[in-house]
């Protein structure tokens, strides 16, 4: 038996745990749960058949990181963890135009594995995107993908971790740093490989390790809305043109996300510049939604490399380090998987591809 520590208690590090403590191992996992953890504020959207990024790296993590969930939830469910925040709703994006609808067809239909089980696709004429989500107006067309999925990123870290204790893990909810060795309040405790998934706090760790800083954030604020009454049924996760996505919950909540603010501070408040450019934006696809409550608003912190891919692999100037960070606003959509990688790369096992293709740009 091995003993693995993972800092960072995001969806990554919670994952990574999980496998680890799954296969056995002596785990624990550290963090001190700052205000602005991405996974804690995140509506997550499962649905990369609608990505436009070109780039096959990315796409390769997303598409696999959907395929992986419905065996990852079965294991939650069968560990007693039922409030998992994920649900294959489906996803529709939106067009106002038959030419755009088109154009998107035929790019989700280019991408490798799109006619998967997870990835059919339909259309829809206007009477029934109505039906779906009646608060909507301006569109005549839509792209229905059967597969898509909505997660709520706090339900499922809490559904990760609770999984992982069961199965033998040590959650500590302190503050960890490196020194050398490594400390826990102070504390030194020892690893046989430390596992560094820390987010958008990962360049405390790159200075801690004597590199370069690794990754930039940005500050995404998510408002919750709620209907005067619940759903009559669970609508699909709808994206309309642009960037902004909506997530419905059947008791009447929407999620709407969110800003994307390039910043070089942590400070996790809402702001009414940042809440009033999401509401004005959403009120262009349906001025129904003026009718809503406010009912939250989240922020949180996410992390990027230089290149915008998700990065991680063994530090080279410290011994039995891994780095994982990067993951962006794909976190949700890749981070059970990516943990599930992490585990098997801390365990020395072969992996089915090219973890070479991720690798940090580490320099002193």
């Amino acid at each position: 038996m091995s003993k693995y520590v993972v800092v960072g208690a995001g969806i990554l590090g919670a994952s990574t745990a999980y496998h680890l403590a799954k296969a056995g191992h002596d785990v624990t996992i550290v963090d001190r749960f700052d205000a602005g953890q991405a996974t804690d504020a995140a509506a997550g959207i499962v649905s990369p058949c609608f990505s436009q990024r070109r780039n096959k790296d990315w796409y390769y993590l997303v598409q696999n990181g959907a395929r992986y969930y419905p065996t990852y939830i079965n294991e939650l469910h069968e560990l007693g963890e039922s409030t998992t925040g994920y649900d294959q709703v489906g996803t529709i994006a939106l067009h106002k135009d038959e030419r755009s609808l088109t154009k998107m067809y035929d790019r989700v239909l280019k991408k490798e594995g799109t006619r998967s089980n997870w990835c059919t696709d339909t259309h829809h004429s206007a009477e029934e995107i109505h039906n779906y989500f009646p608060y909507l107006s301006n569109y005549e067309y839509a792209l229905h993908v059967s597969g898509g999925a909505k997660v709520d990123g706090r339900a499922l870290r809490n559904a990760t971790l609770k999984a992982a204790e069961k199965l033998g893990a040590t959650c500590l909810f302190k503050e960890a740093t490196f020194s050398d060795k490594l400390y826990v309040d102070g504390e030194e405790l020892g690893y046989d490989t430390l596992i560094v998934t820390t987010g958008a706090w990962g360049n405390e760790w790159a200075n801690a390790f004597g590199i370069q800083p690794l990754v930039t954030h940005q500050k995404a604020q998510i408002v919750h809305l709620k209907a005067a009454e619940p759903f009559k049924q669970q609508p699909p996760v709808i994206m309309p043109p642009g960037t902004q996505y909506f997530v419905p919950n059947s008791d009447g909540t929407v999620v709407i996300g969110s800003t994307h603010e390039d910043t070089n501070e942590f400070h996790p408040y809402p702001t009414a510049h940042g809440v009033s450019s999401i509401l004005d934006q959403a009120f262009t696809h349906g001025e129904a939604l003026k009718s809503f409550t406010v009912e939250d608003v989240r922020v949180g912190f996410r992390p990027f490399t230089a290149n915008f891919l998700p990065s991680f692999g063994y530090l080279p100037n410290v011994d039995h380090v891994l780095f994982a960070n990067g993951l962006g606003a794909s976190g949700l959509t890749v981070g059970p998987y990516l943990g599930s990688v992490l585990a098997e790369m801390a365990q020395g096992n072969a992996l089915d591809f090219d973890v070479n293709r991720y690798q940090l740009a580490v320099h002193d």
